[in-house]
Formats: structure tokens, C-alpha cells, sequence
């Protein structure tokens, strides 16, 4: 159960992009959680991203900045430099990539960071890669991108799928929302939304993810946490 309630409710963002700003804000409004899954050799970057025939802003957030921008929230590894690990054969720069982002992270925030999000699209993780990270890393999650829209646990935290993408599948998170708010739990049920900010500049979808901030929010039945709260 999570702290007496048998349905948890937690978000998932990656990149570390400045929209995290407006994001983290609407989370807090909401007395909602997220974990922010960030790469540390990207940090203050400034770039755009040319995706679906849109050019989007996606800046990262200086180091000294994410302290205060994260606050109350979770900071998780998203690699050093977002490569797609299972393209990596050598073992070692793997373990690299997860582990000294996962260190510096740390250093940053000010306490261990311990989760993680694989980074890039398409098969991003396999069998080789979780197993890398369980036995040469203190990672003690990794969420992939794999919706299965879904509340149930799941036993293998280093190969975790998210219930839902907010970005592709607004319509089915506001479905499974109301599916989740109708639930009479017996047994613990998660709810899991990923996505990245910039995604919400892209498709001027704020409002509506707004809407479904607060209609999921305030219920006395489910608990409000990150995913370091909600897996572990």
C-alpha cells in the first residue's frame, strides 16, 4: 500500500527541458508529484527541437538551477549524453552513461539519485542493458516508454512500463483517469504518466493537461508521490 491507500498516482518527465519550470509549477498547484528524469552533460544547453514539422524549444535547465526548479519533486538519470543503450556493445560506456549521471545528478540535488528513465524512442532497452544497470549501478528503477495502460505492479523494476504517454495518448490518459478514479482497489494500482514538457508547447496542450491535473486531484483514496515514493 502507499501510506494506507491501495492507488498512487505518480508523472515522469524527461530531458530536463525549461518547460520542466511550468510543469513542476502545475504540479505543485495540484498537490501533485513528478520525477524528472535529466542528463547531466545536456544541462544548460540551449537548443531547439524540429519534431512533426514544428521547431520547439528545448533548452535545458542550468545546474544551478535544478535544486530550486525540482524541489519537492524527483530527480532522476536520464544518461550523461542520451544515447540509445542498447546500441552501445561495449558494457563498460553503458554502465558510464548510467552511473556517472547518476553521480553527478547526485551531487546536484543534494541526495542519491536512484532512478531512471532510458533515453530515445523505438527499442530503447533490452535484457543486456537492465541487467548492466541492476548489478553495476545504484539504480533501483528504470521506466521505459512502453504504454500498457495498466495499473497493475510490476515485478521487474529495471524494465518498468509506464501506464501512459500524455503525448500521443491525451484521450486515452483522460479514459484511464476516470477508470482510475472509479476504482475500488483491493489490491495496490499505480498510475503512471510519462512524457517531456516541450511536447506540451508542441501541440498547445497545457490547458487540457491542466484539466486533468485537476480532475485527478484532491481524492482522499490515492496517494500523490514520485516514482521513488510509488515503486520503492
Amino acid at each position: 500500500m502507499f501510506q494506507g491507500k491501495m492507488k498512487a498516482i505518480t508523472f515522469s518527465y524527461d530531458d530536463g527541458v525549461t518547460q520542466d519550470i511550468r510543469l513542476a509549477e502545475l504540479f505543485h498547484k495540484y498537490g501533485m508529484k513528478a520525477t524528472f528524469n535529466l542528463n547531466y552533460n545536456k544541462l544548460g544547453q540551449v537548443k531547439t527541437l524540429a519534431r512533426e514539422n514544428w521547431s520547439v524549444n528545448h533548452s535545458k535547465n542550468a545546474p544551478a538551477d535544478v535544486p530550486h526548479i525540482y524541489a519537492g519533486h524527483e530527480i532522476a538519470g536520464h544518461t550523461l549524453d542520451h544515447p540509445r543503450l542498447p546500441d552501445i556493445a561495449d558494457d563498460a560506456e553503458v554502465i558510464r552513461q548510467v552511473e556517472e549521471d547518476r553521480l553527478r545528478l547526485s551531487e546536484i540535488a543534494g541526495y542519491e539519485v536512484i532512478g531512471f528513465a532510458y533515453p530515445c524512442g523505438g527499442v530503447n532497452n533490452d535484457d543486456r542493458v537492465a541487467e548492466l544497470i541492476r548489478n553495476n549501478t545504484g539504480a533501483r528503477y528504470c521506466r521505459t516508454i512502453k504504454s500498457n495502460h495498466s495499473f497493475d505492479l510490476q515485478e521487474n523494476l529495471y524494465r518498468f512500463n509506464p501506464t501512459v504517454y500524455h503525448y500521443s495518448e491525451m484521450d486515452k490518459m483522460f479514459e484511464l483517469g476516470e477508470q482510475f478514479l472509479a476504482l475500488k482497489a483491493d489490491k495496490p494500482q499505480i498510475f503512471y504518466v510519462w512524457g517531456h514538457a516541450y511536447e506540451f508547447d508542441i501541440n498547445n496542450n497545457w490547458d487540457r493537461f491542466e484539466e486533468f491535473l485537476q480532475m485527478m486531484s484532491g481524492k482522499d483514496d490515492i496517494f500523490y508521490g514520485t516514482n521513488k515514493e510509488v515503486l520503492l
